[in-house]
């Protein structure tokens, strides 16, 4: 992974798109010494989206496990309850 500051980047960007399309390097911006962006090759980005959804549906998974555990113990509270709650 190749660290280079905004300016360096803002004048070389092409270049560096270049390196990041066709050589699979990896970038990180920097401005005042401070990690604020990074170029990458697109294949790595469309890897790391699906990661994320799939990390996204388990965390979904465990909450509506964890809901089904409440119903299931009878932690629920009664629809009727929750309206007179909510003045409905």
């Amino acid at each position: 992974m190749t660290t280079v500051s905004a300016e360096k980047a803002r004048n070389s960007f092409s270049e560096i798109v270049s390196h990041a399309a066709f050589s699979k390097e990896r970038f990180v911006i920097t401005r005042n010494g401070k990690k604020v962006a990074a170029i990458i090759p697109i294949e790595e980005l469309e890897f790391l989206e699906r990661m994320m959804e799939r990390l996204e549906d388990e965390l979904d998974s465990e909450d509506i496990e964890a809901a089904l555990d409440e119903v299931r113990q009878g932690k629920t509270i009664p629809w009727e309850q929750v309206k007179r709650d909510l003045n409905l």
